[in-house]
């Protein structure tokens, strides 16, 4: 068994994880993810005990009790790439022994759901209405750094490449299948279908302000994919990421996302916030029943 290095496990002074700075009895193993570390206090506002409350940088951190349950709620801030500290360093909070830097022999088992915002991608799916991602569609290119083989998703990702003319100079998209044990707890009530993860707000999103984009119509495409009834639902910048590292890490991962702007008929929420609150709500209730 090898010890892990001080310069690729990196610990704060006080021996917790480096960006996160938690140590490992402050988190719970049931995780919302949240991206604005405003909305942290705004989940925990629910909780009936509040145990830690950690912050650094966009990463803030409560671990409490809501309805005899132990969770915590974490931001990532935006984008993948902070994905990929969070996911790393929550897995490591469980599964490596810090003060030793050896990968534990037991396996612990984390459940990860996101709660965001997103844009959707169909016509039906209405602004203020729920998504829940079952599959998610990398544009990013943040999975290709680490050994994988999604041989499950094989088929509806070479579709999606196939029905879109997808062009070599972009990122080469990946496609990651959530867990099916919380996609089936969570789904009620909720649209589900394939979250399209961006690695930008604006270009890779196909916001158009003062630069051309490099294809044409991308949005057109998304919405216009259908592979054996599976489509593009919504657009984000988090959620293949998550399914993809949380798989690879043996954890399971969801996200769940209150749509605040449809992009197809071009219409934006009047109070997002209120929709956020209730789909905070419903997965607090459905992950602690």
């Amino acid at each position: 068994m090898n010890k892990i290095p001080d310069s690729e496990l990196i610990l704060n002074p006080n021996g917790s994880i480096f960006h996160l700075h938690l140590l490992p009895h402050q988190i719970s193993n049931i995780i919302l993810l949240v991206g604005d570390p405003g909305r942290v206090e705004m989940v925990s506002n629910n909780f009936d005990t509040i145990e830690h409350r950690v912050q650094n940088r966009e990463f803030a951190t409560h671990t409490g009790i809501y309805n005899n349950k132990r969770v915590s709620v974490v931001s990532t801030g935006i984008g993948t790439d902070n994905i990929d500290i969070v996911i790393n360093e929550l897995d490591a909070l469980v599964n490596i022994d810090l003060a030793e830097r050896f990968v534990k022999k037991e396996h612990t088992k984390l459940k990860l759901v996101r709660i965001g915002t997103s844009g959707a991608l169909q016509e039906e799916i209405a602004v203020d209405s729920f998504v829940l991602s079952e599959y998610g569609l990398g544009m990013d290119g943040l999975l290709h750094f680490y050994r994988s083989n999604f041989t499950e998703e094989e088929e509806i990702l070479n579709a999606f490449i196939n029905q879109t003319g997808w062009s070599a100079p972009l990122n080469t998209p990946y496609l990651v299948k959530g867990s099916t044990e919380l996609f089936n707890l969570l789904k009620e009530g909720m649209h589900t279908g394939i979250t399209a993860t961006a690695c930008g707000f604006y270009g890779p999103q196909g916001r158009r302000l003062r630069l051309d984009m490099a294809i044409d119509g991308l949005n057109e495409k998304l919405t216009a994919f259908n592979f054996k009834n599976h489509k593009v639902t919504n657009f984000e910048m988090e959620t293949s990421a998550l399914f993809g590292l949380s798989k690879l890490l043996g954890h399971e991962a969801i996200t769940a996302c209150a749509i605040i702007a449809n992009r197809i008929k071009k219409e934006y929420s009047k109070d997002y916030k209120v929709t956020v609150d209730k789909l905070v709500k419903i997965i607090l209730h459905r992950l602690t029943e």
